[in-house]
């Protein structure tokens, strides 16, 4: 099975394929106080929510904890003689058995690393959907500037596309007034990534409080990205050529279309720009940073970079 397919296999496989064991059970667990827990101190999720950890202490109430968490022992030195330790996988059943005021906990024990203990974090919480898109990119971004894995290697070990690692990366160029948005909801991860086309950070953050406001669509961001960088000019996004407003409405949607088209095969904010009078102009695939490049470049060539430059 591709690495890529890892997210179908669910949390207990992935355990079993980074810790060398099979899935955790009760068997093998061993009760745990609670106190002597302390979070993953690499856990990519900010928030959880009141409702759902109060929903989950009570099923734990009636039925008792089915499956034991799984926690390493901490780096930290020891406290009076007991042993500490760290959460690997579980946080919210931990979490939950804190209200309850339970003394210990089941758990079972394995010596993790440190990128091992982020990379269950974030596959825990992208099968369960519970991370937002900038939880998600900043889990990314430590694996890639404090582990020093590529994005391919992100991609590989955590089951995406390394173009959805790359378009997740890009959200953290947001300007903070914007990520608030994001973060709040208010914004979608589709918003966000068509408003970075926008330029500067004050054309960003105008664009991105008029979409709150007025409720555009991500085709509406779009749009008016497009018209904010190609102006009325030479070079400019608008469709050319003679007709009535009629015809270059349905050749602009037409346009519109074909550039969402692009976008979404490359994972970037591609642009069509035709020359006014003419029938000729050019394809712009924007990229940013060399990993992106190279992605495109593959798309693009059907072989990596490397193959022709070495």
């Amino acid at each position: 099975m591709s690495k890529r397919d890892r997210l179908g296999r669910g949390l207990g496989a992935l355990l079993g394929e980074y810790l060398g064991d099979d899935v955790p059970d009760t068997a093998r667990a061993r009760p745990i106080p609670v106190a002597r827990i302390t979070p993953n101190p690499f856990q990519p999720r900010r928030e959880f929510a009141e409702a759902e950890l109060a929903e989950l202490a009570d099923s734990i109430r009636q039925n008792g904890l089915l499956q034991p968490i799984v926690v390493r022992p901490a780096p930290e030195a020891e406290v009076g003689g007991a042993p500490r330790w760290q959460l690997v996988a579980g946080e919210r059943r931990w979490r939950a058995v804190l209200r309850l005021g339970w003394p210990e906990i089941p758990a079972v024990v394995r010596e993790v690393d440190d990128r091992t203990l982020l990379v269950l974090a974030l596959v825990e919480n992208l099968q369960r959907a519970a991370l937002g898109p900038l939880e998600e990119a900043e889990g990314y971004r430590q694996l890639v500037e404090r582990f020093g894995l590529s994005q391919q290697e992100v991609a590989a070990v955590v089951g995406r596309d390394r173009s959805t690692v790359a378009n997740a990366l890009r959200l953290l160029q947001l300007p903070e007034p914007v990520r608030r948005l994001l973060e709040e909801g208010r914004l979608s991860a589709g918003h966000a990534r068509a408003l970075l086309g926008a330029g500067s950070e004050r054309r960003v953050i105008e664009l991105a409080e008029r979409a709150v406001a007025e409720g555009w669509s991500v085709r509406e961001v779009e749009a008016r990205v497009k018209r904010l960088r190609g102006g009325a000019g030479a070079g400019g996004g608008r469709v050319a050529g003679p007709g009535s407003g009629v015809q270059r409405a349905v050749q602009d949607a037409g346009h519109r279309a074909l550039e969402s088209e692009l976008q979404r095969v490359f994972g970037t904010a591609v642009r069509i720009r035709l020359l006014r009078g003419k029938v000729k102009g050019r394809i712009e695939i924007p990229f940013y940073d060399p990993e992106d490049f190279e992605r495109i470049y593959e798309r693009l060539a059907g072989k990596p970079a490397v193959e022709v430059v070495s």
